[in-house]
């Protein structure tokens, strides 16, 4: 038996002191580091008031500061992290995520003006890469030129964006007229115009370029047409949910912001999820070639607004938000005012409605990296499962829609889903809204039925080939979509149908290019793209687009081995659709064009 001894007394542990507690939890609230001056913290609590601030506001308030200022100075940014009880690390990691936000450091002189000439694939085929060598010397020091992702605009190429106002068919002429007007803000769009295509379908929406604001169907014109009766009535139990939702599934929609889930169904599962659930609109758009969702916000917002709540009404959703590119600067003022006026007369209770600001990022076009960025956060995607459906934004289930898809909410549930699915070609159903850009007489959005072909859009809804040009290749949808020779131009335009051609539709957004064109060239724009727009999360798509960026530029025959095995791996391992889809365009040059790489003439 072992020998024991007693065991000691245990030394007494003085109490603090209240008043000291409360000091050391004060000291533990400061920010480590460098701490805000008085000056700096007085000009953010000017421009984003007083706290407390959410979390989820910090990219909005950094929107705030980056307009006010020219930019986001590191002495602002160290006041907003002590306003919003953040660490400094992460309101930079934000900060420094976004492409429309520039950091700028003590000693810094930001750009009186900016300048964007977007050299996105319409653009460059329009002559944006001559304009962007010209405007520097010809606008002077104090502006600066940069290039710029699709600002979808593609109809319109080639586009420069002056301040927050665009150019449509820009040359340097009348750039620099812009820019010495000061006409730096983008118009005012009026509120009375028409606009019912749901009549008229199929149709021409636009014809290519247009007024840069055209009118728009204002609140009170909306409700004296019957607006928002199908939403009052789904609220009020005078129309049943139930019947709404089969509606939706019979009509076969499916979502129109590239993935074509079924919206019906989605509706469904969503609604089964335990509450509170929540909505996230997805009106990012930044696929290069894509322009639909402006071209109806801009013309008919309360449409899209009834779906919405129509759709929040049948789910069961609590409250929504909605996401929009920061590029869409009239269609934001738009929407603004439309929320505005709905929630000042509204027809029936609405759900908390939100209007959130992308700041320049293609990736938060995938529905997980849309949340993280509605949170607050860098826009990176999510590994799943779960599913935004289970677990989406704020930890909540999640209906996530495309604009477009609940833009058809009411003229499906009114008019019967036989309306929507009786259009249709080649053994398809329903409509399609088509963005063409490229070689074509009249771009624009295209209201035609789902499945026609390329030959026939071109030739019944852009009148024909640009003069001059014959058809030699197309992308089918936008940069992601992949790229197809005029040979295939009589295959249906529709989800699935392109997939054994190794293309898909994605956002129905069409590129025609000539024989003036090449479709290497354009296969090198949309990976140059993939790679400045990769959100560098995951390696397949960080380095692989990089590397594969760099062998499609290097003068003579593609290593097509080494591009193949790049693509295996970009498509097998990245994350997310966008280093899934960035070998596309590349693959369909190596199938369908393989004198343009490999020496081989056809």
């Amino acid at each position: 038996m072992l020998a024991t001894s007693p065991l000691p007394t245990p030394t007494a542990v003085p109490v603090a002191t209240p008043d000291a507690l409360r000091a050391q939890l004060r000291r533990r609230g400061q920010l480590k580091g460098r701490q805000p001056d008085d000056i700096s913290r007085a000009e953010v609590c000017a421009l984003i008031g007083t706290g407390p601030h959410l979390r989820d506001r910090l990219i909005e308030h950094l929107h705030v500061l980056n307009d006010a200022h020219r930019g986001l100075w590191e002495r602002h940014l160290v006041a907003l992290a002590a306003e919003m009880r953040l660490s400094m690390a992460e309101v930079f990691e934000v900060a420094s995520f976004y492409h429309h936000f520039e950091v700028l450091r003590e000693g810094d002189t930001p750009a009186a003006l900016t300048v964007r000439v977007c050299d996105g694939l319409s653009c460059t085929m329009a002559g944006a890469h001559a304009l962007l060598a010209k405007l520097p010397a010809i606008l002077g020091p104090g502006v600066r030129v940069i290039p710029a992702p699709c600002v979808g605009r593609c109809e319109q190429a080639p586009v420069a964006v002056v301040g927050q106002a665009p150019v449509q068919r820009a040359d340097a002429a009348s750039v620099q007229r812009a820019c010495a007007a000061g006409a730096t803000t983008h118009l005012v769009a009026r509120d009375d115009g028409a606009f019912d295509p749901a009549a008229q379908a199929p149709c021409a929406i636009t014809h290519g370029p247009e007024d840069v604001a055209p009118a728009y169907v204002g609140y009170a014109a909306y409700r004296a047409q019957g607006g928002y009766a199908l939403a009052a009535a789904v609220v009020n139990g005078e129309e049943d949910a139930e019947a709404v939702l089969e509606a939706m599934e019979d009509s076969g929609l499916r979502g129109l912001g590239g993935a074509g889930f079924p919206a019906g169904r989605k509706w469904r599962i969503v609604r089964e999820q335990t509450s509170p659930r929540l909505m996230a609109v997805n009106i990012d758009e930044g696929e290069p070639g894509t322009f639909k969702d402006r071209t109806y916000l801009e013309r008919d917002p309360h449409r899209f607004l009834e779906g919405l709540l129509v759709a929040a009404q049948v789910v069961g959703i609590e409250a929504v938000y909605i996401y929009l590119r920061d590029e869409y600067h009239g269609a934001r003022a738009i929407l603004q005012q439309a929320l505005a006026e709905l929630m000042a007369d509204p027809p029936c209770p609405l759900p908390m409605i939100e209007l959130r600001r992308g700041a320049g990022a293609y990736i938060c076009g995938e529905e997980s990296a849309m949340i993280e960025s509605i949170e607050g956060k860098r826009g990176e995607p999510r590994l799943r499962p779960p599913y935004i459906a289970q677990v989406g934004l704020f930890g909540r289930p999640t209906l996530e829609h495309n604009f477009e898809t609940l833009y058809w909410v009411r003229d499906i549930v009114q008019r019967g889903p036989d309306w929507f699915n009786g259009f249709g070609r080649h053994g398809r159903q329903g409509l399609r809204s088509f963005s063409v850009s490229g070689r074509v007489k009249q771009p624009g959005v295209k209201l035609a039925p789902a499945g026609i072909t390329l030959r026939e859009l071109v030739n019944e809804f852009c009148g024909g080939m640009a003069n001059g040009h014959t058809l030699y290749a197309y992308l089918p949808g936008g940069a992601s979509g992949g790229i197809l020779p005029a040979s295939l131009a009589d295959a249906p335009l529709d989800f699935d149908t392109l997939q054994p051609h190794g293309c898909f539709i994605g956002s129905a957004a069409v590129v025609v290019l000539s024989e003036a064109d090449s479709a290497r060239d354009a296969a090198l724009n949309a990976m140059r793209f993939f790679a400045h727009e990769s959100c560098g999360q995951c390696t397949p798509c960080r380095v692989g687009t990089e590397k594969a960026a760099a062998l499609m530029a290097q003068p003579g025959d593609w290593d097509a081995a080494t591009l193949e095995d790049l693509a295996v791996v970009m498509t097998d391992a990245s994350i997310c659709g966008l280093g899934q889809a960035a070998p596309n365009p590349m693959r369909g040059v190596l199938k369908y064009f393989p004198h343009e790489v490999s020496g081989v003439s056809t």
